[in-house]
């Protein structure tokens, strides 16, 4: 009983863990159907919907939504001079969601109507912690509630497009995919780094001018919409219109927040490489934009979206889960060298994703990529969840509560 009054003290804890069991979980997962398809390890398993579907469902609405419903009821009080989540809320969210996540697995094997359930499950945890985040925020007078506003508003239809996928039509499976990336987890990911990084690079860089253009945090959301309209729509060849102008800010934002600066402090050179990942990943999306537009043809297949997803999303998530982990359990803000060398590594994750997409390759060499980059990436989230599960069920190193 104390171990769980410890584990359920603070929302970050149980959802931050159940996050990072899902990564294990949905790589593994991925990494037995590559084995099966590729590798030749075992007999191609048939699942109960398409493995390419399962695989981008659970990488976009099974892994990261805990870790940022975790970090944003941490963070929601702390934005807005607000009061904090209720523990019912969060701890039934909690129990809920990793609930649905757990028989979202069964039901890949064992039929379509456990998957109905699980996802009916799952649901009732994103509005049970939706509902406790609104609460926060709407009672909350803070005048600049600005990033709340657009991670409360994609989280919302972030729920729309999960729901969708109960009539199961393959236009909501496909607007859930291309939504969860581009409405869903651009728009919050981009929130919380124009909101924290500056303010991070503030304490640890010297003279540090802190920059958070009103017009970025225009830019991104609504370059999102555009993109998820463009390619639902089938015109692909025209979202280099709205992919380059988002590139642009991205790399400029890189830029002054001085990302070279930021090396001397791994923990902080963590979140600025994670964000320069989103200008060189909305980059290759221009370039396969323009260059079907002028051949016709999609020379960098899925690279692009390896970038932003893992890249960009996953990297990010790496270096702010790791600076909140710390900060909320009384230790030291240092990412040591086991850390700093595991987020290094998992930097080859992208890029075996981006060469694997390349043309020209041999139907092995670019199986052996895939399943190399999902041994790297669960090499890399099981060291880290070595080093940091134990601390979600520890009390505070300080004595602190919380």
């Amino acid at each position: 009983m104390k171990r769980w009054n410890t584990f359920s003290a603070a929302p970050h804890r149980m959802f931050f863990l159940a996050g990072a069991v899902q990564s294990i979980l949905t790589l593994s997962w991925w990494l037995l159907d590559l084995g099966g398809r590729y590798g030749g390890w075992i007999t191609p398993i048939k699942w109960t919907i398409s493995a390419l579907d399962a695989h981008a469902l659970l990488m976009i609405y099974g892994f990261f939504p805990f870790f940022i419903f975790g970090f944003l009821m941490t963070t929601y009080p702390r934005w807005m001079n607000g009061e904090e989540v209720e523990r019912r809320a969060y701890v039934t969210a909690f129990l809920l969601l990793a609930t649905g996540s757990l028989l979202f697995y069964a039901g890949l094997v064992f039929g379509v109507a456990l998957l109905i359930v699980a996802l009916l499950v799952y649901l009732a945890g994103w509005g049970m912690g939706l509902y406790a985040l609104l609460r926060v925020y709407l009672r909350a007078k803070h005048p600049d509630k600005r990033h709340a506003t657009i991670t409360s508003i994609m989280l919302t239809l972030g729920w729309l497009l999960l729901a969708g996928l109960l009539l199961n039509a393959a236009p909501l499976i496909a607007l859930a995919k291309v939504g969860g990336i581009w409405l869903l987890l651009l728009p919050v990911f981009f929130a919380v780094s124009h909101r924290m990084i500056p303010f991070f690079s503030a304490n640890v860089i010297a003279n540090y001018q802190v920059v958070r253009p009103a017009w970025a945090l225009l830019l991104m959301p609504l370059g999102g919409l555009l993109h998820a309209v463009l390619e639902l729509s089938g015109q692909v060849p025209y979202t280099w219109l709205v992919d380059l102008p988002m590139a642009a800010s991205a790399i400029y934002l890189s830029y002054a927040w001085r990302l070279r600066a930021s090396l001397i402090s791994p923990i902080l050179a963590m979140l600025h490489i994670g964000f320069a990942w989103l200008g060189i990943a909305l980059l290759l999306f221009s370039a396969q934009s323009l260059t079907l537009a002028v051949t016709g043809q999609l020379i960098l297949a899925k690279a692009p979206h390896h970038a932003l997803v893992i890249g960009y999303f996953s990297s990010m998530l790496l270096a702010m889960v790791t600076r909140v982990t710390l900060g909320h359990s009384g230790k030291p803000l240092v990412a040591n060298s086991l850390i700093w060398r595991m987020f290094l590594l998992f930097q080859t994750v992208v890029v075996l994703r981006i060469i694997s997409e390349l043309p020209g390759l041999a139907f092995t060499l670019r199986s052996q990529l895939y399943l190399c980059a999902a041994v790297v990436w669960l090499l890399c989230f099981g060291v880290w969840f070595y080093k940091f599960a134990p601390i979600y069920w520890q009390p505070r190193a300080d004595g602190h509560a919380g």
